[in-house]
């Protein structure tokens, strides 16, 4: 099922994380992933409020000052009907992340897209940007964080496809499972400290405690900041 509704007038909330006057990018997609089902929840996380915005339109609010083509990857686009983005259900469904890339990279008008998860309400624009004009020639930009590797914050090539249709036919399910296969550049800690020295993008809600620890910590930062 596709749903373009590129002409629409919404407009997204400032949030934190943006850096005003910057030109977008050309000849890269943003696309957020919403089609996960939530389970540890209990509802729909994209669309919980947090500070008065829900968690999909404060990635999307940052990610509209950078890219000029946005998509959105959902298995339900009702509920998202709204942000007047682009939507797209997974080509292949119940696969996960790699199912979402798969049809992203599929659906997208450019060469390269850059993928994040719509439940990371800490986005920093600087980093997404500095993540996306190192591309080069690689096959995928990936930050990396001592073992842990943030696939769903990244850049990938549309040269990626046949990898992970291979990956997918042979019913291996991770992403970094394709990372051998490909050309990666990986962004490092200290690189990334440069530009979100709490490491705070990286982090998702995954269910309401994590929502409110979060809240709680923004307040202890703000009284004694």
């Amino acid at each position: 099922m596709v749903k373009d509704s590129t002409t629409s007038t919404h407009e997204s909330p400032r949030v934190p994380g943006q850096a005003p006057g910057r030109e977008k990018i050309p000849g890269v997609t943003g696309i957020i992933l919403a089609g996960g089902k939530s389970n540890r929840y209990g509802t729909n996380k994209a669309l919980v409020m947090m500070e008065g915005i829900p968690l999909i339109e404060r990635v999307l609010g940052v990610l509209r000052r950078i890219f000029p083509r946005l998509v959105l990857i959902t298995n339900t686009p009702d509920e998202y009907a709204h942000l007047g983005l682009p939507m797209f259900e997974d080509l292949i469904k119940g696969l996960g992340p790699i199912g979402g890339i798969y049809t992203g990279l599929t659906v997208m008008k450019d060469e390269a897209a850059f993928f994040v998860a719509c439940d990371m309400p800490f986005l920093r624009e600087s980093l997404i940007r500095h993540i996306v004009t190192s591309r080069d020639d690689y096959d995928a930009v990936i930050p990396r964080v001592d073992w842990k590797i943030e696939a769903l914050h990244s850049l990938y090539h549309r040269r990626c496809l046949p990898i992970i249709k291979e990956q997918i036919d042979s019913r291996v399910y991770q992403v970094i499972r394709c990372f051998s296969k490909i050309r990666v550049k990986y962004i490092e800690e200290e690189e990334i400290r440069t530009f979100d020295p709490e490491l705070k993008t990286f982090i998702n809600i995954n269910k309401p405690d994590d929502l409110i620890a979060n809240l709680n910590q923004q307040e202890d930062t703000s009284r004694h900041g």
